[in-house]
């Protein structure tokens, strides 16, 4: 790669670099898987460069190769379960069934938002996070998940529902019955 173009890569793509880690971060839902997923992005991103066409969507490219990188890990961690000790499955047992039960409801916060959103079945989550987090279109967002749109539309709306499920004891928060609220 010449000086030219690797100017040319660090004006367009690096800028995108914090979107392209808060979207990894989503994916990965580890600080260290997601730095490893762009560490990845960023080096194909940085090899191909000469396929990109300038002045088209750099943001939306660089997703579509997070994804690629993101779907390819995750279908090897998934041909390689990982395995749990009796400990580790007795603290995760223990953990997640003594959780204490809100007694009032109340406005979900940001952090209880984000669980949610990391408890969607992957192809969902992805669809969150691009269209309704990182504003990409429909289409955009389809041609990063390398989908039809209205399969793109489908799991939003899918994720969508299972979203407002998870946060229904919030329900004044997002929508629910506003009859004690004054609203």
């Amino acid at each position: 790669m010449n000086d030219h173009t690797r100017a040319r890569f660090e004006q367009e793509v690096l800028p995108h670099l914090t979107p392209v880690y808060n979207t990894a971060l989503r994916l990965a839902r580890s600080d260290p898987d997601a730095r490893d997923l762009v560490q990845e992005t960023m080096l194909r991103a940085f090899r191909t460069y000469d396929g990109f066409t300038p002045g088209t969507n750099a943001r939306a490219w660089l997703f579509t190769i997070l994804y690629s990188v993101f779907i390819n890990r995750y279908r090897k961690a998934r041909r390689d379960p990982d395995v749990l000790s009796m400990d580790d499955l007795a603290a995760r047992f223990h953990q997640e069934f003594q959780a204490p039960v809100a007694s009032e409801v109340r406005p979900a916060t940001a952090a209880e938002v984000e669980r949610a959103v990391m408890a969607l079945p992957e192809a969902f989550r992805t669809a969150v996070v691009l269209v309704d987090l990182e504003d990409l279109s429909y289409e955009e967002a389809a041609g990063v998940m390398d989908c039809p749109v209205g399969t793109l539309r489908s799991r939003l709306f899918r994720a969508r529902r299972l979203l407002a499920d998870a946060l229904r004891t919030f329900a004044p928060a997002i929508g629910g019955d506003h009859k004690d609220s004054g609203v």
